[in-house]
């Protein structure tokens, strides 16, 4: 039974349009599609059209992208919760580069929450199906990912790209992230302009791409500006404290934070030592430090292009769709300054204050 418009009259099909031009079905699709070849004739094409507008014929706009065995569908997949307050802090801003440029390309866009089961971890493959199938492609995001169903998402071919540097073993993978390397050699640098000679590098425990790039941009400005820095990775629950006064003690004068994660710990070690900020030491943070859990003080660092990474993958998950024969890519967007309010020059006076736990902040 032929459809109907509002008005209830039968609306116009291709099949119409092809008895009414002496065509076949297949060459109307073709002609309406924009798929045409040389075996169709410019007179051909031109009749119907003509008459593809005469019997008032509009495509079905799934239809239509299905023909191409593409349904405008992108996936987003995240493996922690996207939308809680804490949430807010990672995600947010690159859901908002995702959705404008998404939109920008007339793509529709899918929350995938794909999960083993009740309390159990977020999952690609729960019930063994890869969840995404009914998507394009995908952008995949967020710690704890599970390596081997990712390296399992790059052998079947799917097309996706990850937010943030990830090196799977035995496969390639496209991913978009922050050029942390240069934006710590930048932030090292311009405390090393200020007139700071020795340093303390604070990184997280168990480092991966990120904290690893972050500290291959310390490393190399370190070694060029012969810079005396020392590196700690305490764990996560360490009393920072009698580490930092040892080092201040020790001529230190400027902290460079690997993770915004551990900057508000940090600061807390350095108020109960009784030290200024910046005026006895500086803390300089290697991160994006304006979110909501720390817009009560004017960080030292760098800022992430979180809305720039989220259109480049956009961008590029739409470029491998297009054409599956593209090989992974993988782009590094430059940071922005944070000059802040954590960093100046050292106090080289001789009344330099030692830490103590009865000065305030």
């Amino acid at each position: 039974m032929r459809s109907k418009d509002q008005k209830g009259r039968a609306r116009p099909r291709q099949a119409d349009i092809a008895k009414a031009a002496g065509v076949s079905q297949a060459t109307v699709s073709m002609v309406l599609s924009n798929r045409t070849t040389t075996r169709i004739s410019e007179e051909t094409r031109r009749k119907i059209l003509e008459l593809s507008g005469d019997f008032g014929y509009s495509a079905n706009p799934a239809a239509r992208r299905l023909a191409g065995g593409k349904n405008r569908i992108l996936g987003v997949f995240t493996y922690e919760p996207t939308f809680p307050i804490a949430g807010l802090d990672q995600y947010y801003p690159f859901l908002l580069g995702i959705e404008a440029e998404a939109e920008q390309l007339q793509q529709n866009l899918l929350l995938f929450t794909s999960a083993s089961g009740e309390g159990r971890s977020r999952s690609i493959y729960a019930d063994g199906v890869n969840q995404l199938g009914i998507a394009d492609g995908s952008i995949l995001l967020g710690r704890g990912e599970k390596r081997d169903e990712v390296a399992r998402l790059a052998r079947e071919g799917y097309p996706f790209v990850y937010i943030g540097r990830r090196e799977i073993h035995g496969a390639d993978i496209s991913w978009v992230t922050a050029d942390y390397e240069s934006a710590t050699y930048d932030v090292t640098r311009r405390l090393h302009d200020l007139g700071h000679r020795q340093l303390l590098y604070i990184g997280v425990e168990r480092p991966e791409e990120p904290n690893l790039d972050r500290f291959a941009g310390w490393e190399t400005a370190r070694a060029e500006l012969s810079l005396d820095g020392s590196v700690r990775r305490p764990a996560a629950d360490a009393d920072l404290g009698p580490l930092i006064a040892e080092q201040v003690s020790s001529g230190v004068t400027a902290l460079v934070i690997e993770t915004p994660d551990d900057a508000p710990r940090v600061f807390r070690s350095v108020k109960e030592l009784g030290l200024n900020v910046p005026g006895d030491l500086s803390i300089a943070v290697l991160g994006d430090m304006s979110l909501p859990r720390a817009r009560k003080r004017s960080w030292s660092g760098f800022g992430m292009p979180y809305q720039e990474i989220g259109v480049a993958a956009v961008r590029l998950l739409v470029e491998l769709i297009s054409d599956p024969s593209v090989a992974p890519q993988t782009l590094k967007l430059p940071c922005h300054v944070n000059v802040g309010k954590t960093v100046a020059a050292p106090n080289t006076s001789e009344n330099a204050p030692a830490a103590s736990p009865s000065r305030p902040l």
